[in-house]
């Protein structure tokens, strides 16, 4: 089953270094039943490409937790044997799922990343994340659902599993650190 990993620069390094995406357990997202009854009318294609938003969407909180990294959304596309069953306690279109596993690197399908020329949007998007999600205050910020929502416009890159040390020895140590 293909999986989607919300990173960042920063975290794809660690794992194209360690030879292995985690540590377990990981949150991930796919098809699942419950993405597949949301879009009942989407065919497999489009199914695909809304869990690996959803990804791309977490991978923003990464950012938001990580301040220091470069603000370009990253997901890593991999192929895994087995994902448990949903337990019941996710919505409908939900495409999360929690891994209890590390990805070994050679499950890695390709790496999905945003161009250099989004990390306004991104960014943005980032700072805002905490006011997007009503964390420290009673109210969600509709400003910041907005910056959050614009992240979609930007269209991620692919990349194949031989390009990404060539893409990190480009972004520089640590993942394209800001300084």
């Amino acid at each position: 089953m293909r999986v989607y990993v919300p990173s960042t620069l920063r975290l794809l390094s660690a794992a194209c270094n360690a030879g292995e995406a985690g540590p377990a357990p990981l949150t991930v997202y796919a098809v699942t039943p419950a993405l597949r009854e949301w879009y009942a009318e989407g065919d497999d294609e489009e199914l695909e490409y809304a869990a690996m938003a959803q990804a791309a969407r977490a991978s923003v909180g990464l950012l938001a937790a990580d301040p220091g990294t470069s603000r370009r959304r990253v997901v890593i596309a991999a192929e895994v044997s087995a994902v448990p069953p949903a337990d019941g306690s996710v919505e409908l279109g939900d495409a999360r799922l929690e891994l209890h596993v590390v990805i070994p690197w050679r499950s890695v399908a390709s790496v999905h990343l945003d161009a250099a020329q989004a990390t306004t949007v991104i960014g943005k998007a980032a700072d805002l994340w905490d006011a997007a999600h009503g964390v420290g205050s009673s109210a969600v910020d509709d400003d910041a659902v907005f910056a959050l929502d614009s992240c979609e416009a930007e269209d991620l890159m692919w990349y194949a599993t031989q390009e990404i040390p060539d893409l990190l020895a480009a972004e520089g140590p640590r993942g394209g650190q800001r300084i």
